[in-house]
């Protein structure tokens, strides 16, 4: 049977090689002839730039491009940390880029694909921030100075999130209930994938145009997430991430 996987928010680093180890895992046996694969934002920590030629990140290249050489379609999508992704990130994975808020068939049901990230409006002060560092200005003048400076500003960067997300209420840092309707209906669909929030779900919603369904993407912290789809449904699926060796 055809089916099309969905992961986002793997938040690879390598200080934590066991997330890569279960993206092998993962690619090898999960996914193996899925017809289509999208990873819908933070799949990596951070990302500095395309030319960061770090080991760690031409393994995760290297893993996906066997997959797409044997498998499906593979798709990328900007997540709130890997925002500078590029072209030649997403060629050399054997995979293409993809906007937040694509429309794909899901076996005659049409979904919007987000990260999730814009569904968070009620947090002001991320989404001025998202604003300016999404501009094609700001990013081409941080991917101008050296590696190492980029390597040190995004360090920085994290530390201040999780000083600032420390700080913030739990329903701040989730999607606003208005805003998932209007992304729902100005797409003209009953269903949405993101991820993003790391709280993994399936929620019902209430459209004008009938009932709808919302499915939340889990980040690979101890579990290993994604979401089956085929020509029966959509199914959420988690199973633990096996502790590095």
């Amino acid at each position: 049977m055809s089916r099309t996987l969905f992961i986002s928010d793997l938040h690879l680093d390598k200080e934590r090689p066991e997330h890569l180890e279960a993206l092998r895992a993962f690619l090898d046996h999960t996914a193996r002839d899925a017809e289509a694969l999208y990873v819908l934002g933070d799949l990596f920590e951070a990302w500095i730039g395309d030319d960061d030629d770090d080991a760690f990140n031409r393994a995760v290249i290297e893993a996906f491009r066997h997959w797409s050489d044997d498998n499906g379609a593979l798709y990328f999508m900007h997540g709130n940390r890997d925002f500078l992704l590029g072209e030649r990130f997403a060629a050399e994975a054997g995979g293409r880029l993809i906007p937040e808020g694509t429309v794909v068939d899901l076996y005659g049901r049409p979904t919007l694909l987000m990260h999730g990230d814009s569904l968070c409006t009620a947090d002001e002060k991320y989404q001025q921030f998202r604003a300016m560092v999404r501009t094609e200005q700001w990013q081409q003048e941080l991917l101008a100075k050296p590696l190492e400076e980029r390597r040190a500003i995004a360090a920085d960067m994290r530390r201040q999130s999780q000083q600032d997300n420390a700080n913030k209420a739990g329903n701040i840092m989730d999607v606003t209930p208005g805003e998932v309707v209007k992304a729902m209906e100005n797409a003209g669909v009953h269903d949405l994938v993101h991820g993003h929030t790391h709280r993994p779900a399936v929620h019902d919603i209430a459209l004008g145009a009938g009932a709808g369904k919302r499915w939340v993407l889990g980040d690979w912290g101890d579990n290993v997430w994604y979401l089956q789809a085929d020509s029966t449904g959509n199914q959420l699926v988690d199973y633990p991430v096996t502790p590095a060796s």
